[in-house]
């Protein structure tokens, strides 16, 4: 299983992409197209991922996107056309019936509650994926089977927007939708998806069965959690690594290894609390050097410098057995590389997360400073060709979250890495 440890974005795509050619699946069990994957090939081509898993760009592997995802069905063809395009195979991908669909009236209350809230707004990306999360709640739901039954299709349209169109008209002041518009242009993304719907759950189950592995990719991360993460600033599903039990339908027993993905440093999209954000040039070399510009949203990222509260916090929550450090070169250059160790709250100090938002947001870093380092190490591939002082900020990472480093990224390329324990 393959986490973020953070509040996304911190190259589970990469990671992902690294052991694509040794698993056997690749399966997404979360969120939507909210979230990016970002992955450089070893010939230097740049692929954008938001809902096909990034194992796509591995040859071998099959590709599934569990039922706990919600499927704009628009936004996944155009990633199937961009892919084939480019010569990737994409015909070993398999969705889940159970999946539910974003459709147009999630997308469009998405950005109008946005704008109602103002200055409390959520900082979503406007893509329905919170609406659609809430429909499935709600059991009002529409899944990716129904778009194989035109008339349940048209029946579950028209039953919500019977209430949906009121809201939006009388609320919101937003045009209506029709019915009959929004049912044949699903019904017409019906016809490309059908070879990919699939009973995805016995397909896992028998892989398993066979000692086939199967890689579970978590979108978003730990701190962005529905249940864990920094509520109410986090996403509508559960990210962590028991979200893959419900999300794609395997069971816990299975789970044998969680690889945690992080930065070297700390850096999230929207809004909500992040006790070592840097609001000075520091925060901007890190953004600039770093590339930290969201891949589905293009906004700016928050950046500031390691959490090792936070890294602790979702080594606990997930059992993560192995952290894949990235980023590191981009700390290259500095003086002196802070850690987050700890947090001062009304005039107390917290080594671990506290239990309330109100504290969390007034939480202020307690650092430890150490040593920077200067020499480009994006040439490194052994512990041993990295500069003294990065090895002794990667054991301090180490010792403080409480789990093995095993990889550190030294660049954006498959192969820009260094290995200090194999993955798999």
């Amino acid at each position: 299983m393959l986490i973020g440890a953070q509040w996304g974005d911190e190259g589970k795509g990469k990671v992902t992409d690294l052991l694509g050619e040794r698993v056997d699946y690749v399966v997404r069990y979360s969120g939507g197209n909210n979230a990016g994957h970002t992955v450089v090939t070893p010939d230097g081509q740049k692929y954008a991922l938001h809902l096909m898993p990034s194992g796509a760009l591995s040859p071998s592997a099959m590709i599934v996107i569990g039922n706990g995802v919600v499927i704009d069905p628009k936004v996944l063809l155009s990633e199937i056309d961009g892919l084939t395009e480019r010569g990737v195979d994409v015909s070993r991908l398999r969705i889940s019936g159970d999946a539910h669909l974003i459709m147009p009236y999630h997308r469009s209350s998405d950005v109008v509650v946005e704008r109602y809230l103002g200055k409390q707004k959520i900082g979503t990306t406007g893509r329905g994926i919170g609406p659609a999360y809430g429909d499935k709640v709600a059991r009002t739901g529409i899944r990716v089977q129904d778009l194989l039954d035109p008339g349940i299709l048209r029946k579950k349209i028209e039953l919500v927007l019977r209430d949906r169109n009121q809201v939006l008209a009388k609320v919101y002041n937003r045009k209506a939708f029709d019915v009959s518009a929004v049912t044949d242009e699903y019904l017409a993304y019906a016809e490309r998806l059908r070879p990919y719907i699939a009973e995805t759950r016995a397909m896992l189950w028998d892989a398993l069965d066979a000692g086939k592995i199967v890689l579970m990719e978590g979108a978003q991360a730990t701190m962005l959690d529905m249940d864990h993460g920094t509520y109410p600033f986090v996403t509508s599903s559960n990210p962590t690594a028991a979200g893959a039990c419900v999300g794609a339908g395997v069971p816990p027993t299975a789970i044998n290894q969680v690889i945690g993905v992080s930065k070297a440093y700390t850096t999230r999209v929207g809004s909500g609390p992040f006790p070592t954000e840097l609001h000075d040039e520091a925060g901007e070399h890190l953004r600039k050097t770093g590339g930290e510009y969201g891949t589905t949203t293009g906004r700016p990222r928050r950046c500031g410098w390691f959490d090792a509260v936070i890294a602790r916090y979702a080594v606990r929550l997930n059992g993560i057995t192995d952290l894949v450090v990235t980023k590191l070169d981009i700390l290259s250059g500095l003086e002196k590389v802070p850690i987050c160790v700890g947090y001062e709250i009304d005039g107390e100090r917290h080594d671990d997360m506290p239990m309330t938002q109100t504290s969390f947001h007034h939480a202020t870093p307690i650092y430890e400073y150490l040593d920077g380092w200067w020499e480009d190490i994006s040439k490194a591939r052994t512990e041993a060709e990295l500069p003294e002082n990065a090895r002794k900020y990667i054991a301090r990472i180490e010792e403080l979250v409480g789990t093995r480093v095993s990889v550190v990224g030294v660049g954006p390329g498959r192969d820009e890495n260094v290995i200090r324990h194999p993955l798999l």
